[in-house]
């Protein structure tokens, strides 16, 4: 009886550290797709920064973008005043 305890003891433990070499394994082969990835998206920030630098040193196309932001803020506000404009004719019906 003993020693079929000891045989199932030994297949556990045996079973368990084939799952433990497997696991180790996965666990790595995840690190290195994490690091893969992490280095793909930090290349891509570092795109992304240089783009936006390049944005913000062209003082031109700022500009314009002033210019434009102007113009719809300009628009927005007649289509506000209209509106509550129209409301206070409205009320006085």
């Amino acid at each position: 009886m003993e020693t079929n305890q000891e045989g199932k003891a030994e297949q556990f433990f045996k079973d368990f550290g084939k799952k433990l070499d497997i696991f180790i394994v996965e666990a790595k082969d995840a690190g290195t797709r994490i690091e893969a990835d992490l280095k793909k998206k930090y290349e891509e920030l570092k795109v992304s920064a240089e783009k936006i630098r390049k944005d913000a040193d062209n003082k031109e196309r700022w500009k314009e973008v002033e210019v434009s932001l102007k113009k719809a803020g300009e628009e927005l506000e007649k289509a506000i005043k209209a509106a509550f404009k129209k409301k206070q004719s409205d009320q006085g019906k």
